[in-house]
Parts: structure tokens; C-alpha cells; sequence
């Protein structure tokens, strides 16, 4: 079905335009200008949907659980260690209901698709289930029932976490992908692709296997890195070199690849992440919340080397926010404002937006997948059209989302009643 979509301003990362219909048709934006008719959308702003790159959702569960200390020192490993208690308890049923109620918030928040990053595959004692992909499917379910687009990370595992996590062969682990590719075949928002853990979880031998199999079949490929020193450390001890270089030699890198978090990588590491293309999705709330560390921002502005975002452990789910801690922790280490300002450009409002939506603006050919802001939210009040992208990325929160959209499908509407 052909509709137009009427809002009072479309945003891109630009700025905002008004009296522009936005047309879709089987899923897809076929095409956007001046209208007189169409089915308006009064006192809203349409803007691209926003991408959250890097997701677990069953750890949603953990939110308010972990914000008590404990006898001894409090960091990552300690939170770890509380999250492999949730992990422990998951059954299909379990994990398909938090990442319903996950993915029902990202759509309020204004997320339209995620990258879940799974690696909750078998039962607690490690024994496979009888359809070995139960967690997987009954995820990807959650996703299909409440209409957000997903894409379904398979996680490899090899060693440490728990037993649920891991495979004994590489093989094993791939065969369970090529199963979910054919499952997800016929579903249109769904999509398949792998990714390795990180290096402490996956040796060498799995890395250059999975870099090789995601290539031979044009798949994204993700995995943590850098987050914290003691895995860099651990990676000097075991392989000599730091992690991001330990992929780059196991050719794991490339234009599909996506290094999540960073937050430690050197000037080396970040370099090579340029060189091959490779992203970066940073998840500030939480790596704040885990206290990790920084996001080296600035330096990948300078390096041209992509960014996008992720929500991670849900310890907040807000695409402003996170845009927004990208470039205050910018600011908090440079000691100025406006830090993320790319070259021809007077502010980091385009670049952070573009991460988030990971496209310009909704344009011909792209999935019609869209939010709509509302202008009347009292955090946009009296804001001029010209400083509204600003005033979403450094004055606003989800609470402004009155709709989000996935397909040309109105997947999520806000109740003021």
C-alpha cells in the first residue's frame, strides 16, 4: 500500500523543512517533496528511525539490580559476575519475554532496529537444546511480535563465561548460524549475521574462521574490544600485540566489520579501525554506567572512521542520551565545547545524528523507517526550526518519541491518555 506521510517539519541531520510529504510503499521510501495532501501528521517532526547497534536484552533485566555495592571493590568483573547469574536462569520462555519488553521500550525510545548480540545458546549444563537455536529463535520472535527490525548476532564463545555460552568446535558454532540464516529466510525484518565475543573468549584460530566465513557470505561481523585495560593486557600476555591488532592480523577487519566499545584502543588501533573501513558502536550509558572509560571520540572524527550506537545493557534506553554522552565525554576531556565538529561543519549535531539514524535523512530506496518527534513535548518548546536538531541531541529525551515506525507500519504509538 502507497501512503504519504505528512508531518509538520521532516528533520535530517541538516536541519528541519516544512511542507514535505514523505512516500512509502512495500516498506520503502519511494520518494519525499512538496505536497498538498497525504495523511498528515500535525504538531510532529519526521525524522529517520534510530539504530541501536549493540544490544543484550536479556540484561534489561539488571536494571536497578546492580546499583548496590558489595563488600569488596565494585567494576566490570564484579557487575560480570552478577550478569552470569541472570544468564544462568534463562529458559526460551524467560528470554523471549525480557526481550519483548526490551524491544517494546526501544521502540518508545525511538529505536526502529537493533543488533542483538547473542551469546545465551545452550542449556545451563552447556548440553545443546533439542533444536539447538531455541534461545536464538525465541529472541528473534520477541523482535518479530513487537515489529522492530532486527539483526540476530550469533555470538562464538570458546572459553570462560559459562557453559551456556560456549562450543566445543568452531564448526559447531557456524553450522548454528547457517541453520538461523535458513530460518530467517522467509521474515523480512529479520536478518543473520556472526560475530566473535572478544578476544579473551575466542582464540586466534576461531577469529581468522569467523572473519572468513562472514566475507565468503557478505555478513556483518561484530565484537567487542578495548573496553577494559585487563583485556588488553591479558591479549599482550597471550598474543603480544593489542586487540584490535590481533584482529587486523586474523583478518578479521573490513567494511562490514564492527569493533564495539574502543574505549582503550590506541592510536595504532584506531589507525588500522580507519585503514579497513571498520566502525565503531559506542555505548556510553553503559560503558559509564561500568565504568569502562571514555570513548576516544575525537580522534575517531579526525580518523573518518564510522561511528554508531548501542544501548548495550539497557541501563537506559535513550538514543538522544547516547548521542549526547558521546559528545559531552568529548567535552569533558578536552575541556571545550563543540568538540565533534567535522571539517566544512560549525557543530556535532550532523555527525552524532548520523550515527544514531546511520544514514543522512530519509531518502529514496531506504526502509520507511521513521519516529515522530513531537513538537508540542515541553523540551522542545519555543525552539526555532533551524535549532531543532540540536535542541533533540543536547536538550531532549525519548519522551519526546510520540510514534515510531518500522516497514511504513506504525509500530509503536505513545498513550496520552
Amino acid at each position: 500500500m502507497r501512503r504519504t506521510l505528512v508531518p509538520d517539519l521532516l528533520l535530517d541531520a541538516r536541519g528541519a523543512r516544512g511542507g514535505i510529504g514523505v512516500t512509502v510503499e512495500d516498506g520503502r521510501v519511494i520518494g519525499s517533496g512538496p505536497t498538498s495532501g497525504g495523511e498528515r501528521l500535525p504538531n510532529r517532526a519526521l525524522a529517520p528511525g534510530f539504530a541501536n547497534a549493540h544490544s543484550h536484552a536479556f540484561q534489561r533485566r539488571l536494571r536497578g539490580r546492580v546499583e548496590r555495592a558489595g563488600p569488596s571493590h565494585d567494576d566490570f568483573w564484579t557487575w560480570r559476575e552478577r550478569m552470569y547469574s541472570l544468564a544462568e536462569s534463562l529458559d526460551p520462555i524467560s528470554i523471549r519475554e525480557i526481550s519483548e519488553r526490551c524491544y517494546r521500550e526501544m521502540l518508545s525510545a525511538g529505536y526502529t532496529s537493533v543488533a542483538e548480540f547473542h551469546y545465551v545458546h545452550h542449556r545451563p549444563d552447556g548440553e545443546p537444546y533439542d533444536y539447538p537455536n531455541a534461545l536464538a529463535i525465541a529472541v528473534a520472535e520477541a523482535a518479530e511480535e513487537v515489529g522492530i527490525r532486527l539483526l540476530l548476532l550469533p555470538v562464538a564463545y570458546a572459553r570462560g563465561g559459562i557453559p551456556r555460552f560456549r562450543d566445543a568446535e568452531v564448526n559447531e558454532f557456524l553450522e548454528r548460524v547457517d541453520a538461523l540464516r535458513g530460518w530467517l529466510e522467509q521474515r523480512p525484518l529479520l536478518e543473520v549475521g556472526v560475530a566473535a565475543h572478544s578476544v579473551r573468549a575466542v582464540p586466534r584460530g576461531w577469529l581468522e574462521e569467523i572473519g572468513e566465513y562472514a566475507r565468503f557470505n557478505d555478513l556483518p561481523l561484530h565484537v567487542h574490544a578495548d573496553e577494559q585495560p585487563r583485556e588488553i593486557e591479558e591479549c599482550r600476555e597471550e598474543h603480544g600485540m593489542r586487540p584490535i591488532e590481533l584482529l587486523a592480523e586474523t583478518g578479521f577487519l573490513g567494511p562490514r566489520t564492527t569493533v564495539v566499545h574502543a574505549t582503550h584502543a590506541d592510536e595504532r588501533e584506531l589507525e588500522l579501525l580507519a585503514d579497513h573501513g571498520s566502525l565503531v558502536c559506542a555505548c556510553p550509558t553503559t560503558e559509564g554506567n561500568l565504568g569502562d572509560g571514555f570513548l576516544p571520540a575525537e580522534r575517531i572524527l579526525q580518523l573518518g572512521i564510522r561511528l554508531s550506537v548501542g544501548s548495550d545493557s539497557h541501563v537506559r534506553l535513550d538514543p538522544f542520551e547516547e548521542l549526547r554522552e558521546v559528545e559531552t565525554g568529548a567535552r569533558r576531556l578536552a575541556g571545550r565545547r563543540n568538540v565533534l565538529v567535522p571539517p566544512g561543519e560549525d557543530s556535532p549535531t550532523p555527525w552524532l545524528l548520523r550515527a544514531g539514524w546511520q544514514s543522512e535523512g530519509l531518502e529514496r530506496g531506504d526502509p520507511a523507517d521513521c519516529v515522530e518527534v513531537d513538537l508540542e513535548h515541553p523540551a522542545l518548546a519555543d525552539v526555532e526550526e533551524d535549532d531543532l536538531p540540536s535542541a533533540l541531541v543536547f536538550g531532549a529525551g525519548s519522551g519526546v518519541v510520540a510514534a515510531s515506525w518500522v516497514a511504513g507500519h506504525r509500530v509503536y504509538i505513545r498513550d496520552d491518555g
